[in-house]
């Protein structure tokens, strides 16, 4: 029997037709989920659809677009959702990479002390927000305050003073666990041969980090920056329960907030949603590839 006689039978027809009865309710699932509403917020963004007059669905082109690119608040919201990315990731990747270098010497307690690492990553964002603004960095009565106190200095205003940093610190400490697994996850399978013969040769610890382990960790490293990089575009619950917004801490999500909330403006919030999109796609176009090459070298 040959192969074109195998895959024209009967049977083997009714296999890929009983297959794609099986995969179509997920397929419509995510048509339903995913393709309409992005197609909805196309349409939305092309008419002049506002809250206060939802009557007047007037089609406008590329004018909400032209609106949110000249809009005062768009690059600041930008700039910020750049460097508030570039904080974060400096912070949750450099102790991520420390706490993961201390966990994987430790012998006694290690599995007590991972629990503890991991326990941020399960803090809504919401309630972390309202944890480190209330007990750890307000003004009067929070535990810095406090420290700085002790050292008669005086207490610093966070959210006054460094809006988007002090959320950059929040973000950080619950994406540190992501980074901090993924790094010591990867410290355990390095070769200890290598490193001992290193050892035997000489070689001082920070040389050992720098020529060996440091290189071996360029590729966990690429992923974290790609996984958090497209995740931290969306975030908005520390942005919303520390500063409610403003100029110096807002970022593109909360802009597509503003638009709603505050300018009843579908179309203009639409069209920042859409742009917010592909300035993702093309960020993470540029993740994937310096990954791809990091994974290839």
């Amino acid at each position: 029997m040959t192969a074109s006689t195998v895959s024209g039978s009967p049977g083997r027809s009714h296999l890929r037709l009983s297959g794609r009865l099986l995969v179509a309710p997920a397929l419509i699932m995510l048509l339903v989920t995913s393709i309409l509403p992005f197609i909805v917020t196309v349409r939305f963004s092309l008419i002049d659809y506002r809250l206060l007059g939802p009557k007047e669905h007037v089609f406008i082109g590329l004018t909400n677009y032209t609106r949110l690119l000249t809009d005062p608040a768009f690059l600041p919201a930008l700039g910020n959702s750049l460097l508030l990315i570039a904080q974060v990731l400096a912070i949750s990747i450099g102790l991520g990479l420390g706490i993961a270098l201390l966990l994987e010497r430790v012998v006694v307690g290690r599995g007590l002390l991972r629990i503890l690492v991991v326990s941020p990553f399960f803090v809504m964002p919401p309630v972390a927000a309202l944890l480190w603004k209330n007990l750890l960095m307000a003004p009067v009565s929070g535990f810095f305050a406090w420290i700085a106190s002790l050292f008669g200095l005086q207490a610093f205003d966070w959210f006054a003073r460094a809006p988007l940093s002090s959320i950059a610190l929040i973000v950080a400490w619950q994406w540190l666990p992501f980074a901090c697994l993924i790094l010591l996850t990867s410290l355990q399978s390095f070769d200890r041969e290598q490193r001992e013969a290193a050892e035997l040769d000489g070689a001082s610890p920070f040389a050992i980090f720098r020529y060996l382990v440091l290189p071996y960790l360029a590729r966990p490293i690429a992923i974290v920056v790609m996984m958090e990089t497209i995740f931290l575009l969306s975030v908005f619950a520390e942005i919303f329960v520390t500063t409610g917004g403003g100029r110096a801490s807002s970022n593109l999500a909360f802009l597509v907030y503003s638009q709603v909330m505050f300018q009843y403006d579908i179309g203009a919030a639409s069209a920042a949603g859409l742009v917010a999109v592909l300035f993702a796609n093309i960020l993470a176009y540029f993740l994937v590839r310096a990954v791809g090459r990091s994974l290839d070298a």
